[in-house]
C-alpha cells in the first residue's frame, strides 16, 4: 500500500481513543448552529490547533458538508517543523488516525507531481506535522468514505499559491472527480485579545468578500497574520477555479474564548466556498 503516516498528535491535540474521539467530534458538530448553505461547497478554511481550543470552530465548516459526498479531499496545510521549498506530497499509502486509515489518491497526486517540479514526494515533512493531521478525524466522521491528497506547503511564496492552484485544477479536471479542498490555518498568534480580534477581522472581511488578492495585500502589509496564509489563499484560488463563486464565514473565535486567558491568544476561523450545480460542472468531460 505504501507509506502509512502514523498519527503524531493523538492523545494531545485530540483523543487517541476512537470512541471518545468520535463522541467529541459529534458533540462539536451538534453544537455548531449554521444557517442553510445556498450552493454546493467545494472548499473550506479550517483551524488546526488542539481540539479543546479550535475544535468547535472547525466543526462549523465540517457540519456544512455533512450531507455532501466527495471522491477525494485535498488538504493543503503549512509546515511548522520542516523548512523546505515548494510542496510536500505523499505519493502512495495513507494517513492513519484512531478512526482508521484514509488512503492517498494516487491518481491525483501522481498527476500533480508529473505536472510540477515544486511538488515532490516528501515523507519527512509529513511525519510530525499536526496542521494536516488534525483535519482528518473530522473528515472521517462527516464523510466516511473518501481518498486524500495530503499537501504540506513549505515556502510561503505568493507565486506558489497560484501555481499550486493551477496544477491541482488541471489534475482534478483530468481525473473527473468531485473534490473538496481544505485549507488549514490558524490566524494571529499571541496578541492580547482585543488586538487579535482587530487583526483577525481583516482576514474575516476578505474571506467574506471572497477577495484573495486583497487578503494577500493585507498579509504583505502586515495588517493581519495567518500561519497558513499560503494554504488559505491557494484554497480560495483553487475553489474558484473549480466553480466556487461565493464564500461565507461560519465562525470566528480565539483561544481566549475557551481558556479565559486573554493576554496572548490564537485566532481561529471557519469559512466555506460554494457554487451552484458545482458537482455536475466538475464531472463534465
Amino acid at each position: 500500500m505504501g507509506y502509512i503516516r502514523e498519527p503524531f498528535v493523538n492523545g494531545s491535540f485530540y483523543p487517541d481513543n476512537p470512541k471518545i474521539l468520535t463522541r467529541n467530534i459529534e458533540a462539536f458538530l451538534n453544537n455548531a448552529n449554521i444557517d442553510a448553505i445556498d450552493g454546493e461547497i467545494i472548499g473550506l478554511i479550517s483551524p488546526h490547533a488542539g481540539y479543546m481550543y479550535s475544535g468547535q470552530v472547525a466543526a462549523y465548516g465540517y457540519k456544512a458538508i455533512m450531507d455532501s459526498s466527495y471522491d477525494t479531499v485535498v488538504v493543503i496545510a503549512p509546515s511548522h517543523r520542516s523548512l523546505f521549498e515548494g510542496v510536500a506530497a505523499l505519493k502512495k499509502g495513507g494517513y492513519r488516525t484512531p478512526l482508521g486509515i484514509v488512503p492517498v489518491d494516487e491518481e491525483i497526486v501522481g498527476e500533480i507531481i508529473n505536472l510540477q517540479t515544486f511538488i515532490r514526494p516528501n515523507v519527512d515533512a509529513h511525519r510530525g506535522e499536526h496542521s494536516l493531521e488534525v483535519q482528518i478525524p473530522f473528515l472521517q466522521v462527516v464523510l466516511k468514505d473518501f481518498t486524500l491528497v495530503p499537501l504540506i506547503m513549505g515556502s510561503q511564496d505568493p507565486a506558489l499559491y497560484e501555481a499550486l492552484a493551477d496544477c491541482l485544477h488541471e489534475a482534478i479536471e483530468k481525473t473527473n472527480k468531485t473534490v473538496l479542498v481544505v485549507g488549514s490555518t490558524d490566524l494571529s498568534h499571541y496578541y492580547p485579545y482585543t488586538e487579535a480580534i482587530e487583526l483577525d477581522t481583516i482576514i474575516k472581511k476578505h474571506l467574506d468578500a471572497y477577495d484573495a488578492k486583497g487578503l494577500l495585500v493585507s498579509l504583505r502589509k502586515g495588517s493581519c497574520e495567518a500561519c497558513g496564509a499560503g494554504p488559505m489563499i491557494s484554497t480560495m484560488l483553487l475553489s474558484q477555479k473549480l466553480g466556487a463563486t461565493r464564500s461565507k464565514v461560519l465562525k470566528y473565535a480565539n483561544s481566549g474564548d475557551v481558556s479565559g486567558d486573554r493576554n496572548g491568544v490564537v485566532g481561529y476561523i471557519s469559512c466555506v466556498f460554494m457554487g451552484s450545480n458545482l458537482k455536475e460542472t466538475m464531472r463534465q468531460p
